[in-house]
């Protein structure tokens, strides 16, 4: 009981777990090159996730110094990751994608197989 108690409580761990895996899923198992970047996408943005329930505090207050103020305060350093995070998986992302639009031009198909067996026709 308790097991599902700390699950239910953390629900945003379990929701950064599972979008990895369905990222990773598709990854591995789709040969299109562009779900292979939406999946890549997908596991971005399941690591965004878990970074910023880390750092989330219940209550929580920016950490500004206030003299004499106590309290609860959010850890700043995951948000200032993520931003980092999401500038690289956009930058990424667009490298991926115009690449994928040269492959496109050159071999006419998406498809990782079929421009395996095109290579090895040659």
């Amino acid at each position: 009981m308790e097991i599902l108690q700390g699950i239910i409580n953390n629900y945003y761990y379990m929701a950064a777990i599972i979008l990895f895996v369905i990222g990773m899923h598709t990854m591995l198992t789709h040969a299109n090159m562009i779900k292979k970047v939406i999946a890549m996408n997908i596991m971005d943005a399941s690591v965004f996730l878990l970074f910023v329930a880390v750092g989330y505090r219940y209550g929580g207050q920016a950490p500004i110094i206030v003299e004499g103020a106590d309290g609860v305060y959010a850890n700043p350093l995951p948000g200032a990751l993520i931003l980092t995070g999401i500038v690289v998986a956009v930058s990424v992302t667009a490298y991926a994608l115009s690449l994928i639009v040269k492959i496109y031009r050159f071999y006419g198909t998406c498809d990782y197989d079929e421009i395996c067996e095109l290579r090895s026709d040659e």
